[in-house]
């Protein structure tokens, strides 16, 4: 199973250590067969708090793939992301039917999000192969390609998000997993299940939601989501059917 984890925010100002050491602590207990971070690992893109930052992750026992996000992107971060973290946008295939792609939806010292013509010609030819493989798709981005409720005034989607999820819906995809928002979300659009992970550990929190993070179990027939509040409650966030042939 998968922990998806977003938005650390690590910094001077936002970060909150000790609800980070809890999470890490939670995490590791559950052992999951990955971790994926879905972006703004950092708080102003400071190579300073890129440094901190891989001191925390290397604290996890699973193996982690991160994506950056528009905070990442601040302050020539895209350079220290690469240089300290990896790669930006990147293709995994782990078991014998799974394929995760990681998108950088990132631009310089832009809050937007967008993903472009070459990454998306190349996440085209990433899930044409999972749909002739038969592959569990995920694909993971910072920011989100639907609106999410409770976040007030939306001004940060996708600028190319109709494109993007044109693509994602006609290749069937799986999980399509996203942060930036710091709310959980999921939606369904046709046989694509959308989610949207929490903050982990940043004060940057609206309303009453509390830091949290989202875990998936996926079997042969089911993908059940959970939503774990650090240091509190668990539950079953949804539970959906696999796209079984």
């Amino acid at each position: 199973f998968i922990a998806h984890i977003s938005d650390l925010h690590v910094s001077a100002s936002e970060f909150n250590e000790e609800i980070f050491m809890k999470a890490v602590a939670e995490i590791n207990h559950l052992q999951p067969d990955m971790i994926i971070l879905t972006g703004d690992l950092t708080e102003h893109g400071y190579y300073k708090e890129f440094q901190q930052t891989t001191k925390y992750l290397e604290m996890f026992e699973a193996p982690l793939f991160a994506v950056p996000g528009n905070h990442d992107s601040r302050n020539l971060g895209y350079q220290s992301f690469e240089e300290l973290v990896g790669e930006k946008s990147w293709k995994l295939t782990f078991g014998e039917k799974y394929t995760v792609v990681g998108l950088d939806s990132s631009s310089p010292d832009e809050n937007k999000g967008h993903i472009g013509t070459p990454q998306h010609l190349w996440l085209e030819h990433q899930l044409d192969e999972c749909v002739i493989n038969d592959h569990f798709s995920i694909v993971a981005l910072h920011h989100h390609i639907v609106p999410i409720p409770q976040t007030g005034r939306e001004r940060n989607v996708l600028s190319d998000a109709g494109d993007i999820l044109k693509t994602l819906t006609t290749h069937e995809v799986d999980l399509v997993l996203s942060g930036h928002k710091h709310v959980p979300n999921i939606w369904k659009i046709n046989e694509t299940v959308v989610v949207n992970a929490g903050s982990l550990c940043s004060s940057k929190l609206r309303g009453k939601i509390k830091n949290s993070y989202n875990v998936y179990h996926i079997t042969d027939t089911d993908i059940e989501i959970y939503l774990n509040n650090v240091g509190g409650e668990k539950f079953l966030f949804g539970k959906y059917p696999r796209n079984v042939l």
